[in-house]
């Protein structure tokens, strides 16, 4: 039960809401609010893009119901779920009464329709929260109007507005009259921190019944009108172009609706997806080269390591070692990783004359849009991008492969079409994480760390499908965009603060995007490995180095928590051991501690994990718990088995059965994630923030579990599958 005003903020001037009369509902339209100073250079890049107008609508309808729409994609992170409870909370009513959808693609809201850099909860944290104490205000001020009761003498109950004598309304009865623009409330901020109740609350997902029954919506499961199925046979090679197709004998095949030439292959419409996979493979198609035909895993590393700048620091070449100083120089190589979402790509398309719809998953709805209409050559304003529940993402969403792939092919067939890729495509021809090689320069004397530098040199990765040209478009010319991410995050230890880190990206023309954690994926769980490498050559204790060298006082308490909880310094025998890895980014932190059992090298397993995570002010613990457990899984999978091997220009995994993402006999049966303690910080991102830092507590184990010094990943990286025909 809660009162109608007291403790509420005062409203900030830069926020903005907008009250529309629209029928017996009450509809409520809010800009962003001002945020906080950002702590990294992401953060800064996402909050210079313009401020725009109506970020999230919310609508209290006549049977009581809230509505919001979420300009964002929820593509298993809970996000919805975590919306609804904000909105619940603010307005004190049931969370089942509360109700988030995915907003359509909207060109006026640029930068703020974009789903990723775990930015979602912390641009949402402030708007959401005024919008929904914004409603409550207007709906209590109608039934102060209603009885003539003093609103500070109105209670709410579960979306229930009652006065002392016992006369109620619920949010719906009132919403008409709390719509009415002459309506005069006393506008009032977002609760107290200490005064929310439902936020902070482990709390299931709204839609988790839906998915373990097979009941919720996604973009293949949508009933398009006279949307037929529609399949591509791809060339054998990476970016291979049709050189003929026997068109003829593919329409004469069972089920054949339609076939198209593409840029991307040869389109396939069929009755049922039956009969179009069972064409697609009976095509005769003689194909053009690809764009690296003559590269392999082997010659793609190899370019890397030589394009590597040499190091030139204080440190570095020209500075030789000094009496009492120890020089460690260490490499690294990171494979390429496919981001493997459950659901392939896929997208409904409906293009006729010049209007397009599209629906599929899609990170950056509004400029999907914008591309769509430039490649199809139609007014911006005449095409749709209908945002749909995503299987999974992990940044390869944020690409419009597929969506602007179906609205080719519609125009090219001039009907809608329902496009699926199948494992096969997705795997070979999808985007993944570009291969990485980091080198280290460290020099010890007296006990510390008196130089610390690292190169990277990457394969390209590829912006220009998504975020980059977002932010090209607003700020800066693209080849910034590799360098301010990469220098987006920092290694949080002392002897680290000046220390030289550089970025070359060496031009492979394969498809790469932004992967889970995008450089710190490989960048940071280096450098966490590296830390154990000086702790070693020190003979010091991981930890305690870690301890003694952090530069944040709330990442200090992280580290210790872990030491407690993991019981660390435990001997776990022969083969088996400990691990660590921390990781600080988007104002938040993240230590992993794992135990792994390498007694037979080739079949490692970690047993143990614990995970203890600061991210400020914690929405839905349940949810953060989930986000840390996928980082894990993440982690296990790219340092033990997953990865890409390219062979004349294509990789030659093509299913789950041979990229080797960790299963369920490979996961840690006892797993414990502990959350620090809510603050007074605003929530920090979550999404990606423990990638590396597990990463790097699985490379340390291995490590010591073996006595062994991995340094090129994943460690188990053999082609031990025969791989599917091209």
């Amino acid at each position: 039960m809660t009162h109608a005003t007291p403790g509420r903020r005062a409203v900030s001037r830069r926020s903005f809401l907008t009250a529309l009369v629209t029928g017996s509902t009450l509809m409520l339209v809010a800009r962003p609010t001002a945020s906080a100073e950002p702590a990294d250079r992401a953060d800064q890049v996402l909050t210079a893009l313009p401020a725009d107008s109506n970020l999230v609508i919310l609508e209290v309808r006549g049977d009581g119901s809230v509505h919001c729409a979420l300009p964002r994609a929820e593509i298993g992170q809970g996000l919805t779920t975590s919306v609804a409870m904000l909105v619940a909370d603010e307005m004190d009513l049931p969370l089942a009464k509360t109700v988030v959808s995915l907003a359509r693609g909207r060109q006026e809201l640029i930068g703020n329709h974009y789903t990723g850099g775990s930015n979602s909860i912390r641009s949402l944290w402030q708007p959401v929260r005024s919008i929904a104490a914004t409603a409550r205000a207007r709906l209590l001020t109608a039934a102060s109007n209603r009885w003539s009761v003093g609103v500070d003498a109105l209670t709410i109950v579960d979306g229930v507005v009652t006065a002392p004598d016992g006369r109620s309304a619920h949010f719906g009865e009132l919403a008409s009259a709390a719509a009415d623009p002459n309506l005069r409330y006393d506008a009032v901020g977002p609760k107290p921190d200490e005064d929310l109740a439902l936020v902070g609350t482990p709390t299931n997902r709204q839609d988790a019944r839906a998915i373990v029954t097979g009941r919720q919506t996604y973009t293949l499961d949508l009933d398009v009108p006279d949307a037929m199925p529609v399949v591509v046979r791809r060339p054998p090679t990476i970016n291979g172009t049709v050189a003929s197709v026997d068109e003829a004998a593919l329409r004469a095949m069972p089920g054949v609706i339609d076939v198209a030439v593409v840029s991307t292959g040869v389109a396939i419409m069929a009755r049922t997806f039956g009969y179009a996979l069972a064409a697609k493979d009976a095509a005769v198609v003689t194909w053009n080269a690809g764009t690296i035909d003559d590269e392999s895993t082997d010659s793609i590393q190899d370019r890397l390591r030589r394009s590597t700048p040499a190091f030139t620091g204080i440190g570095g070449v020209g500075r030789p070692t000094l009496p009492g100083e120890r020089r460690l120089n260490v490499d690294f190589d990171f494979a390429p990783v496919s981001h493997a979402a459950m659901e392939t790509n896929s997208a409904v398309a409906d293009v006729h004359g010049d209007r397009a719809d599209v629906w599929a998953s899609m990170q950056l709805p509004n400029y999907a849009g914008q591309k769509i209409a430039l490649t199809l050559g139609i007014p911006l304003n005449k095409v749709t991008t209908h945002v749909m529940n995503g299987g999974g993402s992990f940044g390869r969403r944020l690409y419009l492969d597929g969506p602007l792939e179906a609205a080719v092919i519609s125009r090219a067939m001039d009907r809608p079409v329902r496009l699926m890729w199948s494992r096969v495509d997705d795997m070979r021809h999808g985007r993944a994480r570009p291969a990485v090689h980091t080198k280290f320069d460290a020099v010890l004397a007296r006990g510390t760390v008196v130089s610390w530098e690292q190169r990277v040199a990457a394969v390209s990765t590829d912006f220009d499908g998504g975020f980059g040209d977002l932010v090209t478009d607003a700020l800066a010319p693209s080849p910034l965009i590799s360098q301010t991410l990469f220098h987006s995050t920092r290694d949080p230890y002392s002897f680290t603060e000046g220390s030289i880190r550089t970025l070359v990206e060496v031009p492979i023309a394969m498809p790469t995007g932004s992967w889970r954690s995008v450089f710190s994926g490989t960048v940071r769980t280096a450098a966490e490995i590296m830390v154990d490498r000086i702790a070693a050559a020190m003979n010091a204790d991981p930890l305690d180095l870690r301890l003694s060298t952090v530069n944040n006082d709330r990442h200090r308490e992280v580290l210790r928590t872990l030491s407690t909880a993991g019981n660390w310094g435990a001997d776990l025998g022969p083969g088996r051991a400990q691990g660590i890895g921390f990781h600080a980014e988007f104002r938040s932190s993240a230590a992993y501690l794992v135990e792994i059992d390498a007694t037979d090298p080739q079949l490692p397993r970690v047993r143990k994990a614990v995970i203890v995570v600061d991210v400020g002010h914690v929405v839905n613990p349940r949810s953060l718990e989930a986000q840390m457990i996928g980082c894990l899984m993440d982690g296990i999978s790219t340092t033990l088995r997953a990865g890409l091997h390219y062979e004349q220009g294509l990789p030659l995994e093509g299913s789950y059965s041979q990229f080797h993402y960790a299963r369920q006999r490979d996961s840690p049966p006892d797993v414990r994630v502990v959350i620090m303690p809510t603050g007074t910080e605003n929530p920090g991102g979550a999404g990606e923030l423990g990638v590396p830092a597990a990463a790097a507590a699985v490379a340390n184990a291995y490590a010591r579990a073996t006595d062994t010094t991995p340094t090129s990943f994943p460690i188990l990286f053999d082609v031990d599958f025969e791989p599917f025909p091209k």
